[in-house]
């Protein structure tokens, strides 16, 4: 049987291998693998049932270490070659939020779901104020309060954009807008059971993140500071311990100040950042969306490059043997 794989021709052995087949036959190891047919990310749990037809393209991608411009992202299937996603919000115009957009070099910008003013004198949807075809839209539910409000807006925001990809949250605490955990994992159960990719907001408790996890979360996305603070990396110990223990991608998610912020979170492990307020109400909202775009690409190359130990005592970087005698005279 003949396919195209990786743009190349090539003759398979069976007939009609399942994926994960193929990846056996090529010798390909399924670790760290991304796969697309005709385009079409498969997602991994589908490997082992569709199988690959005669004339069927085939993309075979990895991820390799950063700087190559390689190291992907998988959320529910879907592969983001940039770790940095940014909001919308708070920028001065339409103009300066694109071109952040552009510099940030994000695949991926959230949008809020209001009331339209039927008085006439708004602009109009943001999502005529986007290029559709070069960023995918994450809708929030920003503002919800309870369970039952999150996920009427769920419903709103996927008639709204015509996207399933929801980030869910539900704030618990309206003078620090923390999130309401419980709540959130009963939004997102209801949520999963009707077909919506969920990315929650929460907090950086372990527990929270593992019961979001079960209830069948595609990331997980705990804040660093309170939302909109430019605290930065308040809690790191926690998002270290959701990080070392979660399967699914985790997501940095609120009170990012800084590019050093978006650094230390990618060099704890987390697979990406969401950024608004630090970029939007910067002074020069898109230097400072190329400089958090810098600063994530560093701390991510810094984690895979893997730091050194830390040492309680001093050590030397020069030899400490045949250093010339002090002189005597």
């Amino acid at each position: 049987m003949n396919v195209t794989v990786n743009q190349e021709p090539v003759e398979i052995g069976a007939q009609e291998p399942t994926i994960r087949e193929l990846l056996a036959e090529r010798g390909v190891p399924d670790e760290g693998v991304v796969v697309a047919i005709g385009g079409d990310v498969v997602p991994r749990g589908e490997w082992d049932e569709l199988t690959v037809k005669e004339g069927d393209e085939v993309e075979i991608v990895h991820a390799v270490a950063g700087g190559s411009g390689e190291d992907i992202l998988e959320i529910a299937g879907e592969t983001f070659s940039s770790r940095l996603f940014l909001g919308t919000g708070k920028y001065p115009d339409a103009q300066t939020m694109n071109a952040a957009l552009e510099a940030s070099g994000t695949a991926l910008v959230t949008v809020a779901i209001r009331y339209m003013d039927l008085s006439g004198d708004e602009d109009g949807s943001i999502l005529h104020q986007l290029d559709l075809s070069r960023y995918r839209l994450l809708p929030n539910t920003a503002g919800a309060t309870t369970a039952e409000q999150a996920i009427r807006m769920a419903r709103l925001a996927r008639e709204a954009t015509g996207t399933n990809w929801l980030k869910l949250e539900v704030i618990g605490d309206e003078a620090t807008l923390w999130p309401d955990t419980a709540a959130t994992v009963e939004a997102t159960k209801v949520l999963v059971e009707e077909g919506f990719v969920v990315l929650p907001y929460t907090s950086p408790d372990l527990v929270s993140a593992i019961r979001l996890e079960e209830a069948g979360a595609s990331t997980v996305m705990p804040l660093a500071s309170p939302i909109g603070s430019g605290q930065g990396m308040v809690d790191w110990t926690g998002i270290g311990r959701i990080v070392e223990r979660i399967s699914v991608p985790v997501v940095v998610d609120a009170g990012i100040g800084v590019p050093s912020d978006a650094a230390m979170a990618m060099e704890l492990g987390a697979d990406a950042v969401l950024v608004n307020t630090a970029v939007a109400r910067a002074e020069d909202p898109v230097r400072m969306a190329r400089a958090m775009r810098l600063g994530t690409e560093a701390g991510r190359l810094a984690y895979l490059a893997g730091r050194m130990p830390v040492s309680a005592a001093a050590r030397p970087s020069s030899p400490t043997r045949g250093v010339p005698a002090a002189s005597t005279s």
